[in-house]
């Protein structure tokens, strides 16, 4: 079988490194927001070419509590609106709803997935206050355009860049184009944890502080607490490690490349509709970092089993779409055509810093293999 993601063998690989740095905690005899949290914040910022990392308890929370300090702060209030793109994983849509804000979703562009620039304009109102982009899949967001449009109209931009670690555009990596930036450290992620984690990464003093404070029960200094504060911190072990795997982080992305260029290269299922990798192209602005490999096919079904009896794994990220979630049944009857027809296509092939040419050559002789009516 070629596991979708065998995070077993990623870790194997940094074992010992990872041990030490779980040593080094267990002997330090600090355990909440020592000197991994802040070494990993240091380095985190550094590496995304910003001043500050905020580390978190998750990706989510890394969202939620950017939005509530803009609120505390006065730069959002409970009403305003926020554009995201429909076909986004839920906890975009959750960040927003939990803060009293309102989500207007847009159609996203249908060959990268992403939020389309071209469809900003007609969700603009007089309440719109915030635009979050959605780094899908590894490719980075047309951020040059988004960031024009919201400083034409005085909009912040909060990028969400849990499955983007790395990406970039025109050599700026993601977390360093909008207002601030919400990253995931969830496991599967390119640069994933042992377990949960989270971070913000922004330029923004004030920010950074008011988002520091939120997730430390609403304090700056130890029981003065000015805020109505949660407990969102970035765990010591959890930095530790993610220090060591951030080490690693640019080769495991060259290893992606190289999988994604050799399945670019070899499946010719006409079935399938392959991803649009702008990294190629001349003119691009995108750097990919291939988080996820993402097809559609029409016999989605069909095909996955297909490639299931060929002894390959396939995930689908994502088969329901925010808008039709039972938790948003007051969205039920809206209707978004590209996204849907996006959420009942797409399939996700295996993709890992570990897998051999060798699991990469089956992935492609199964996808070719399907008998299937080509994509419209």
């Amino acid at each position: 079988m070629v596991n979708f993601l065998d995070l077993k063998s990623i870790n194997a690989l940094l074992r010992s490194e990872l041990i030490e740095a779980c040593s080094r905690v267990i002997d330090s005899g600090w355990y909440i927001s020592g000197r991994e949290v802040a070494a990993f914040e240091a380095e985190f910022a550094a590496y995304c070419g910003v001043k500050h990392c905020i580390g978190v308890a998750n990706g989510l929370d890394a969202l939620t509590l950017t939005i509530r300090a803009w609120k505390v702060l006065g730069r959002l209030k409970e009403g305003d609106e926020v554009i995201v793109p429909a076909n986004t994983y839920i906890a975009s849509i959750l960040s927003i709803t939990e803060n009293g804000l309102v989500p207007v979703l847009v159609e996203p562009d249908n060959d990268t997935y992403n939020l389309s620039p071209a469809n900003l304009e007609a969700a603009l109102t007089e309440r719109t206050k915030l635009i979050l982009p959605v780094h899908l899949y590894g490719q980075i967001c047309d951020m040059p355009a988004i960031n024009e449009f919201a400083q034409k109209y005085s909009l912040l931009v909060l990028e969400d860049s849990a499955q983007a670690h790395g990406a970039s555009v025109k050599g700026k990596k993601t977390g360093s184009w909008g207002s601030a930036s919400a990253f995931s450290f969830y496991p599967g992620k390119n640069l994933g944890a042992l377990g949960d984690a989270g971070a913000v990464t922004t330029d923004d003093d004030e920010l950074a502080e008011t988002i520091r404070a939120l997730g430390n029960y609403g304090s700056k200094s130890k029981y003065n607490n000015i805020y109505k504060g949660v407990n969102s911190r970035l765990d010591e072990l959890q930095a530790a490690m993610l220090r060591v795997k951030l080490s690693h982080l640019e080769t495991d992305m060259s290893a992606r490349r190289s999988i994604a260029a050799a399945y670019m290269a070899g499946i010719k299922n006409q079935a399938l509709k392959l991803p649009l990798d702008k990294s190629v192209d001349a003119s691009a602005f995108s750097e990919h970092v291939w988080h996820l490999f993402v097809v559609r096919c029409q016999h989605r079904t069909a095909f996955q089993e297909h490639l299931r009896a060929k002894g390959v794994e396939t995930l689908i990220h994502y088969p329901i779409a925010p808008h039709k979630q039972k938790a948003y049944a007051e969205w039920a009857e809206f209707s978004f055509n590209i996204t849907e027809r996006m959420h009942a296509e797409v399939i996700s092939l295996p993709i890992g810093p570990t897998m051999n040419m060798e699991d990469v050559s089956i992935v492609i002789e199964a996808c070719n293999s399907f008998n299937g009516a080509a994509v419209e």
